[in-house]
């Protein structure tokens, strides 16, 4: 495990205002050659210099005075476990205004790490391009720097490319010389801005480009042969700038744009400023084959890392402590952005059961961490990319955006992006500007929502009507899903909202409870209608109604008057109370009975979901054969209805329900293969290797496998074909015996980066046995696992409340399956 008690981030007494950098790499040996000079401010007297640097071979340095002096530093320390170079140089250097210069040398790596190489062709030779990813901390891979996000600095940069290739960095290319077989490309000086959002990519490719309404140039860059599948993105980039000026009130302040399709990435995309990386198929669209999710996937994607070129490189987190407020924020207004450009795709209901209820089903483990968890040693970075910073953030922000209203967050946003420009923020930055934009107290809400993990239960203990208003009563506790965890003292400050029958499109009561129980009155009820609280599911809680109270929403759902975000929100919020001991699953069963006429895709992805978690924990029961009839039984009115062809009449949503039915075939499995090497669409690829564990058969499974370890798969992409492996009964115990012989194998390929997590995670959480809890948990005593350390305490808890759930409820759910007339 990975220790960070010695760990200090790098003195601030001697920081750079400018890099100028000169990058040349090789595309043929896979290596790359530089140098540098940064000007730096000594504000106080000192001996030594601290930077970060991380595998690079340093050639040469040295110091140049403000008075025209050169000095050679008498002692170089390259610490590798710190990632720093110390120049000593032996005596104390004068304060002012100083040249620290550096020749270096590197590797263009295969990890998707600093500046790596990443494959263009897609037929014929291998052929590579030099592409850069530097969040969270590997500019520090390509030249030494002060690699930390609240040392801002202006960046000139220097290409040297290959004459016929494309060398593109943040800025705009201000002069273009030639150099024998190569080009020498000068770029515009950047804003002020952080290292990790510099970036650089020499290589191949073809582009289209257009403008904004606001006048931006936009460029999106594609494979070479295939630019007319950047023609969607160009599309919805020229639209998203002008939408978020005008919600920001503040303009996109450089004068191009970039994006571009990059084979190898580690992240769906990365937000470098001005010039925006994405995989091939979160950027590019085939007119012909590509399929609506994609297309709202692109969209989606594109307005993420658009916000972050104004929350995040305008305005950056001052430590990685508040990377939510990076993520969160860019993964609550993408959504607002498509939902402005296509309002058919319907986001804000896939929001919850994409976002918001993934989110809650890991906030309600023990092995949970806060949104704004602390962060000490750069290692520990990559564990909380994950879904806490990004879904569970967008959803408080969603609660906080219904709470205080569209007008005054705007108003508050652009306070806060206006006060911080080109600076450092933290979290309470946030909360102030939008309290004051709103005059509501944002900061002692918000603060109880970010600062302790976990989110409440609303218990409903009474209802009773009052002439035309219902009193309830009502109390807050953390929600735990582990019945043997006792709930502790957590408090939040919740903004309620409520619906109620006949107006069930409406918000007609709000009110924060601010206190572990009270009496809420809502007003204008008829007699006998039904009262929800959490209109909209827009807020990050799960509500527990008496009985005879849930029983009422029962006919709306089933005749569909209840609206569909609160038909997914009802029965989510079962399942949770199911699996943490306090409801039956027999009562779940009864209402996925009922809802087998349902028509709305998120609420399918609902139902969809309760079969597979009750799928995981009878997976290895006698009995598990008769759930996969009953969901057979629930699925075939829907399949009927939608079939397996598009019509050209259908709505989007029913596009994206044909998705949520799968099935795998043994037959199919060459022909897959197959498809993989000859497709030259990303998209497809990746739709394969997400389904290419779904065979029943052992030895399939086991030629899977192989497949995902070869190297006709990428790094970022065998993630994706295990997890599709560890979704079935098979597969999961296949998975687990390969991590126990290939541990070592898998570190190498990932290299402590934040897919080894997820891969952990969601590859191992789906056993349902105390033994293989238990088996987990030895198995790691033995290896270096400091890079999944959380996620793995996450998968073992959850195998023992699948364990828990199956001692508790097994032979009630076997009863159920058994005697159900079909």
């Amino acid at each position: 495990m990975s220790s960070s008690k010695n760990f200090q981030r790098l003195p601030g007494n001697i920081v750079p205002s400018l890099y100028k950098i000169f990058i040349k790499p090789d595309l043929i040996a896979s290596t790359f050659e530089g140098n540098e000079t940064i000007t730096i401010s000594i504000n106080t007297p000192s001996k030594v210099i601290v930077l970060n640097t991380l595998d690079l071979d340093i050639k040469s340095s040295n110091l140049k005075l403000g008075d025209g002096k050169v000095l050679k530093p008498s002692d170089t320390i390259i610490n590798k476990a710190e990632e720093t170079i110390t120049l000593d140089f032996g005596s104390d250097l004068a304060t002012g205004e100083a040249f620290l210069s550096f020749e270096f040398s590197g590797v263009l790596n295969d990890s998707l790490k600093g500046l790596y190489r990443s494959r263009t062709s897609t037929s014929g030779p291998t052929k590579y391009a030099a592409v850069t990813q530097f969040a969270p901390t590997d500019a520090r891979k390509c030249f030494p720097c002060w690699d930390e996000p609240a040392i801002k600095a202006v960046f000139e940069m220097t290409l040297s490319a290959p004459k016929d290739a494309v060398a593109l960095s943040n800025m705009p290319c201000i002069s273009e010389e030639c150099d024998g077989d190569r080009k020498i490309c000068k770029f515009a000086p950047s804003p002020v801005m952080s290292t990790y959002l510099v970036a650089i990519v020499v290589g191949d490719y073809d582009y289209v480009e257009g403008r904004s309404d606001d006048g931006v140039l936009v460029r999106v860059y594609t494979p070479p042969g295939v630019k007319e599948q950047g023609e969607f993105a160009l599309y919805v980039s020229t639209k998203i700038l002008p939408y978020y000026k005008d919600y920001f009130r503040i303009a996109y302040p450089l004068p191009k744009i970039d994006v571009i399709a990059v084979a190898d990435l580690a992240y769906g995309a990365m937000e470098n400023w001005g010039l925006v990386t994405f995989k091939q198929s979160c950027i590019l669209v085939d007119p012909a084959n590509t399929s609506a999710s994609s297309k709202q996937r692109v969209a989606s994607i594109i307005g993420h890392e658009f916000a972050h070129q104004w929350f995040g490189n305008i305005v950056t987190m001052e430590w990685w402590t508040d990377l939510w407020l990076n993520e969160g924020f860019a993964s609550f207004i993408q959504e607002l952005c498509v939902d402005h450009l296509f309002p058919q795709f319907d986001v804000w209901t896939q929001f919850v059961s994409d976002t918001l209820i993934r989110a809650m089903e890991l906030d309600c483990l023990n092995n949970s961490h806060p949104i704004e968890v602390p962060v000490n040693h750069p290692s520990e970075i990559n564990e909380i990319f994950d879904t806490i910073s990004y879904c569970k953030g967008a959803s408080i922000l969603r609660m906080l955006h219904n709470y205080i209203g569209d007008d005054d967050y705007r108003k508050g946003l652009n306070v806060y992006l206006t006060r911080h420009q080109y600076k450092n923020t933290c979290t309470e930055d946030l909360w102030t500007a939008l309290e004051e934009a709103s005059n509501k107290p944002v900061g002692p809400v918000m603060s109880t929502w970010t600062k302790q993990k976990g989110f409440p239960l609303i218990k409903v203990s009474s209802s009773k009507q009052d002439g035309s208003s219902r009193i309830f009563t009502i109390s807050q506790e953390k929600f735990v899903v582990d019945p043997a965890s006792k709930s502790d003292n957590s408090e939040w400050l919740i903004p309620l909202s409520f619906s109620t029958q006949g107006r069930e499109n409406k918000v007609v009561h709000k009110e924060v409870l601010g206190k572990k129980s009270a009496q809420i009155t809502v007003p204008n009820v008829p007699p006998g209608a039904w009262v929800k609280l959490n209109a909209g599911t827009t807020g990050v809680y799960r509500v527990m109604y008496p009985q005879d109270l849930l029983d009422q929403f029962v006919p709306s759902m089933v005749n569909k008057s209840l609206p569909p975000l609160d038909r997914l929100g009802l029965l989510d919020d079962l399942l949770a109370l199911v699996q943490a001991g306090k409801a039956s699953s027999v009562q779940l069963l009864q209402i996925i009975f009922q809802l087998r006429d349902e028509e709305n895709m998120t609420v399918w992805r609902v139902i969809a979901n309760c079969l597979d978690r009750l799928e995981v924990v009878v997976a290895n029961t006698d009995f598990a054969n008769e759930l996969k009839k009953f969901e057979c039984f629930i699925f075939k009115p829907i399949m009927k209805k939608i079939g397996w062809d598009a019509k050209s009449s259908e709505s989007h949503m029913d596009t994206l329900l044909r998705s949520v039915v799968s099935s795998g075939n043994v037959d199919t499995f060459n022909t897959m293969i197959q498809l993989f090497r000859e497709t030259t669409l990303q998209e497809e690829r990746d739709r394969i290797t997400c389904e290419l564990g779904f065979f029943p058969n052992e030895d399939i499974l086991n030629k899977v496998m192989a497949f995902a370890m070869s190297d006709e798969v990428r790094a970022q992409d065998k993630l994706f074909v295990m997890l599709s492996v560890a979704r079935t009964r098979i597969g999961r115990e296949l998975v687990w015996d390969f991590f126990k012989s290939n541990w070592k194998r898998i570190l190498e390929i990932y290299e402590g980066g934040f897919l080894l997590p997820r891969l952990v995670k969601s590859s191992l959480e789906n056993f349902a046995s105390e033994s293989k809890a238990a088996e987990i948990e030895n198995f790691f005593k033995s290896v270096d696992y400091s890079a999944a350390t959380r996620s793995i305490l996450q998968a073992t808890e959850s195998i023992r409340l699948n364990a828990a759930w199956l001692n508790r409820d097994g032979d009630q759910i076997k009863k159920f399956l058994v005697n159900f007339k079909y």
